[in-house]
């Protein structure tokens, strides 16, 4: 049974919406479809009952978008040798509206995450620069599950101000469950973007880039152990392999990139290792009160390859090792990988990164909650190439955001990110505005020295998280940073908006499509 997300409830049967308000709200919403629920679930008809396929099939559900809650119930038959399953599955609302506006541009986004309550997502936005009357386009479409396939289908179209644009298709079903078996995808992408580089007289000058993508891969996991307990069911030798191409139409000139970086390739990858992933119930971490499923485990693979560049061959080789569980003093999670190219017995891109993701117990003062989130990172690059394009940086998504330079680049880097997040007891029409602090910090280096001659940059910020009950998967926040230091002028400087809390993911613990160490 799918509900409205207004005044009902997966637990209570008896409970319908009262108040007029909650009844229109449900007449405006398109409910989910029936089958949209059922192609989600992992158990058959005529099979044997297992606990944990239903424990799974309650997981993937939460995880669409546009579910707030799900209840799978065995009910008792007059039939000894079988049961009937209830599923009653509690709508969140899916069609999010956003609109802003400056004296320089306005920016219309809408977002329906249950089409038609067929489960599919449709992204538009439209941006206007009111100063020169440049227009920006973007829509995406996603189709999430064909018939219980678990083949997730996503077309992207993106246009900026500055005429850069994104086209892409992607038909990819991952390993969405520790007990799927088969995984693949297939990928296209051109995109188009200029970007300033400077010529050997650090003279930056604009340049284009096209390039088109091909990705095709496909894995597949073997059950190792016999047992029925969960760790062993869920433990999963995994082998992939992978045929990635990335062809540039245009490229910057030779003055630009003298050693040719933007330049055609071709990568052969093989993966192979093995994955025990599980998840652990707990509340109160992304999301207000509702069950968030959280990934432990562990993992261990190595990936091999072969690569063609500038019409020569080198090997790949590389390794990773990712754990994460629960203990009395909170989530751990660390991620740990290495990775390398060699040519005629020298390393090439050689690349060490380190993850780490913790967060504490929830605290209670009253009938208020808290939590202490932590992120850190450290990536070393070795025999890198002297381009532009192969080195790191330290601002936007990728490091501090609201730290800008145009020259704020290196080879290695070290970053570390704390919130200290609160949790509100009340609400206002179901709006709920949850204090938080942060502090961000990191560092850059080069080859030669290191982080020796570095400099520390920092962000300090506070804010609000504004959530909705009834949308889950949906906040949004007012947050005020400041920065003490900044690469081109002595810091001091406030600024609105600067920080995103969703920078605080977890780690999984899938083996799946074969990649070199993510350098970044």
């Amino acid at each position: 049974m799918t509900l409205d997300p207004f005044g009902y409830s997966e637990s209570d049967t008896a409970a319908k919406p009262q108040k007029s308000v909650a009844q229109l709200g449900n007449r405006l919403h398109l409910k989910s479809k029936r089958l949209t629920i059922l192609n989600l679930i992992l158990i058959k008809r005529n099979r044997p009952l297992d606990s944990l396929l239903v424990k799974e099939s309650e997981r993937l559900i939460r995880t669409q978008r546009y579910v707030r809650r799900v209840q799978i119930t065995p009910v008792a038959t007059p039939f000894k040798d079988s049961v009937d399953i209830e599923i009653r599955e509690l709508d969140s609302w899916s069609l999010i509206p956003d609109f802003s506006a400056s004296t320089s541009r306005t920016n219309y986004e809408l977002t329906e995450r249950n089409f038609l309550g067929l489960g599919h997502q449709v992204e538009q936005r439209y941006q206007r620069d009111l100063r020169d009357g440049d227009d920006a386009y973007a829509a995406k479409y996603i189709i999430p599950n064909v018939m219980n396939t678990f083949v997730r289908t996503t077309l992207v179209y993106q246009l900026d101000l500055r005429n850069n644009y994104v086209k892409s298709v992607n038909v990819e079903r991952p390993f969405f469950s520790p007990f799927a078996r088969w995984a693949g995808g297939v990928f296209f992408d051109q995109r188009f973007r200029t970007d300033t580089l400077p010529n050997a007289n650090n003279v930056f000058e604009w340049q284009n880039f096209k390039s088109n993508a091909t990705d095709i891969w496909a894995g597949h996991a073997i059950r190792i152990f016999k047992g029925e307990s969960e760790d062993e069911q869920t433990t999963r030798l995994i082998t992939a392999a992978r045929y990635y191409k990335l062809n540039f139409v245009e490229s910057p000139t030779i003055q630009y990139d003298s050693i040719n970086f933007y330049a055609t390739e071709r990568n052969y990858l093989i993966g192979i290792g093995i994955s025990s992933r599980q998840f652990v119930q707990d509340r109160y971490l992304f999301n207000y009160g509702i069950i968030e499923d959280v990934p432990v485990g562990k993992a261990f693979g190595i990936t091999g390859g072969m690569q063609k560049k500038h019409q020569r061959w080198r090997t790949y080789v590389g390794a990773r090792i990712t754990s994460g569980k629960y203990y009395n003093w909170g989530y751990l999670a660390a991620n740990l990988e290495y990775g390398t190219y060699l040519r005629n017995e020298e390393f090439e891109q050689s690349a060490l990164s380190l993850q780490s993701n913790y967060f504490t117990p929830l605290y209670e003062t009253g009938k208020w909650k808290f939590r202490q989130f932590i992120k850190g990172s450290l990536v070393i690059g070795n025999d890198r190439e002297p381009s532009w394009g192969d080195m790191m940086t330290l601002k936007g998504q990728r490091g501090i955001q609201g730290l800008d330079s145009r020259t704020l680049y290196g080879t290695k880097k070290w970053l570390v990110t704390a919130q200290t997040q609160s949790y509100a007891p009340w609400d206002v029409w179901g709006f709920r505005f949850n204090p938080y602090v942060s502090y961000s910090i990191g560092m850059l280096g080069d080859g030669p020295n290191g982080f020796s001659k570095s400099r520390a940059y920092s962000q300090i910020g506070a804010g609000f998280i504004i959530s909705n009950d009834f949308l889950v998967f949906s906040s949004f926040q007012i947050s005020f940073s400041y920065f003490p230091t900044r690469p081109d002028d002595d810091g001091g400087v406030f600024k609105t908006n600067s920080f995103n809390t969703e920078d605080f993911g977890l780690m999984d613990f899938e083996l799946a499509k074969p990649r070199t160490v993510l350098y970044e």
